[in-house]
């Protein structure tokens, strides 16, 4: 029988994702879509990197429970 995903595991998957995208564009072209579209709201952009880093802990602890 398939899991069933909730909100909060799609949320996180996407985060992650958008999240790495950002990571390889600062990787290869220099730029940082996080510090482009907000600006210098310094505030706005360390919640959003923490955002995206708790839900990249959350899919690690998932994986890891289904063990």
């Amino acid at each position: 029988m398939a899991e069933q995903k909730n909100i909060l595991d799609t949320v996180s998957l996407w985060l992650v994702i958008i999240g790495g995208i950002n990571w390889g564009l600062v990787g290869v072209l220099k730029l940082d879509l996080v510090e482009t579209i907000f600006g210098s709201i310094a505030i706005l952009q360390q919640i959003i990197y923490i955002v995206i880093g708790l839900a990249a802990l959350y899919m690690v602890y998932g994986t890891l429970m289904k063990k």
